[in-house]
């Protein structure tokens, strides 16, 4: 009868499970945190953008002030345009950035998973 090996099993469950689980783990919460960060410079750009033509508004006295900042509406539209494309361009390229990633840790874990299995069949 063989001895059961603390040691060894302990080292395997680490590495088939804990492991690839912690690594997986720590690139969802580093996603996470770049997604929740690109969200809070979009608000925040956005908030400024919308007060700063809250206060433009306030400033019209006329109907040449009116027709200058109807003016200054369409450059700000463009440029929030501009902004949200950029913005969204970010968030689709963190996001294949993640996919990429999770594909290596995959293709880590289930090549070493394997190499494992190899081993074991050929102990016994």
């Amino acid at each position: 009868m063989r001895d059961f090996n603390t040691q060894q099993f302990s080292e395997q469950f680490e590495s088939l499970f804990f492991g690839p689980a912690r690594a997986y783990a720590s690139l969802s919460v580093d996603f996470t945190e770049k997604m929740l960060r690109a969200q809070m410079d979009a608000g925040q750009a956005y908030t400024e953008t919308g007060i700063a033509q809250l206060r433009s508004l306030l400033d019209v006295k006329d109907a040449e002030g009116l027709r200058s900042y109807m003016e200054g509406q369409q450059k700000v539209a463009k440029e929030l345009t501009e902004r949200f494309k950029g913005d969204a361009e970010k968030v689709v390229s963190m996001q294949q950035d993640f996919v990429q990633e999770s594909q290596k840790l995959t293709d880590a874990n289930v090549k070493q998973a394997s190499e494992s299995v190899e081993k074991a069949t050929r102990k016994a």
